[in-house]
């Protein structure tokens, strides 16, 4: 029996996806498997999204999913639209529902390919972010890096978009920051029980900021959507915008814009962004092993690739 599933190579803004088709099995992909997906230059990836047949009445599917060190993750808003855009071209549907960790979402594919993911509420209450300390304003929380009377970075909003988020304010281009250097001691903080996705955020309007993300469990990356989703609710949150903001990825290759819509009816967060597809193929969801398909210029979809 051939143990392999179809994937396929996508993108949200740069941030490398794959989008493994797990209906119709019982098993999962592995924590191996993702590692070594990971280590060939091909399938280098942030996240995997694995599409499972539904576990909830009124659900398409249960999405797991993975970072590149083989971790699991809450949400990942980038990888949604993925998800999105490649069921959408399977089946013709342009709404959707899913499972995750993280609650339910929806989303809906535009007429202009773009793609809305309705990530839910933002939580804000220390301990469920979590933190290991008790701050009771978590829009501000003392964490620094750096000298004390001149810290490189400090004070950053927390809070959590299914996962947890920390959101360092600066003054100039995101992308002069050693991020490399700070992100793996601010991801493991102790500060952080569970880890964080931490975020570099400039603000250039009352509509408009610049982010750059570390990500939990999967190191530099070039766009992470719910760290877009969660340095835009910060920012309105701490009056620095609005609640709906166009968000520049700096990291994204090109640079490329999600916007974030934090809705004062029912305090979900909206995002807005792009997907695309690059190619397709076969993967062991157990070892990893993959085949590519050849370029044929079609986009995959899903079981029917």
């Amino acid at each position: 029996m051939d143990r392999t599933v179809e994937f396929a190579r996508m993108n949200g803004l740069g941030n490398a996806i794959l989008v493994v088709d797990m209906r119709g099995r019982s098993d999962a992909v592995t924590p191996a498997a993702a590692i070594a997906l990971n280590a060939d230059p091909q399938t280098r990836f942030d996240q995997i999204m694995a599409i499972h047949d539904p576990k909830a009445t009124g659900t398409d599917a249960w999405i797991d999913i993975l970072n590149s060190d083989g971790t699991k993750a809450q949400a990942c808003g980038n990888g949604t639209r993925c998800v999105v855009q490649a069921l959408a071209a399977e089946t013709g549907r342009k709404t959707f529902t899913f499972q995750t960790v993280a609650g339910v979402l929806n989303a809906e594919e535009h007429a202009d390919g773009t793609i809305s993911v309705d990530m839910g509420k933002p939580v804000f209450d220390w301990n469920r972010i979590p933190l290991a300390e008790d701050f009771h304003d978590t829009s501000r929380i003392e964490l620094q890096i750096g000298p004390i009377d001149d810290p490189v970075l400090h004070s950053p909003s927390a809070m959590s978009m299914g996962n947890p988020h920390a959101i360092f304010w600066v003054d100039r281009d995101v992308m002069s920051y050693d991020l490399a250097r700070f992100g793996p001691l601010l991801e493991n903080h102790p500060m952080f029980p569970e880890r964080a996705n931490i975020t570099l955020a400039q603000v250039t309007s009352q509509s408009g900021m610049t982010t750059r993300t570390w990500e939990r469990g999967a190191g530099l990356t070039l766009a992470c959507g719910s760290a877009a989703c969660a340095a835009a609710v910060s920012g309105a949150r701490t009056g620095r915008t609005g609640r709906k903001v166009a968000v520049t990825v700096a990291s994204a290759v090109p640079s490329g814009v999600l916007t974030i819509d934090w809705r004062e009816s029912d305090d979900h967060v909206v995002m807005t962004g792009p997907a695309a597809w690059e190619w397709s193929g076969r993967v062991d969801p157990e070892t990893g092993a993959f085949t590519r398909e050849p370029d044929t210029g079609a986009q995959a979809t899903g079981a029917q690739a």
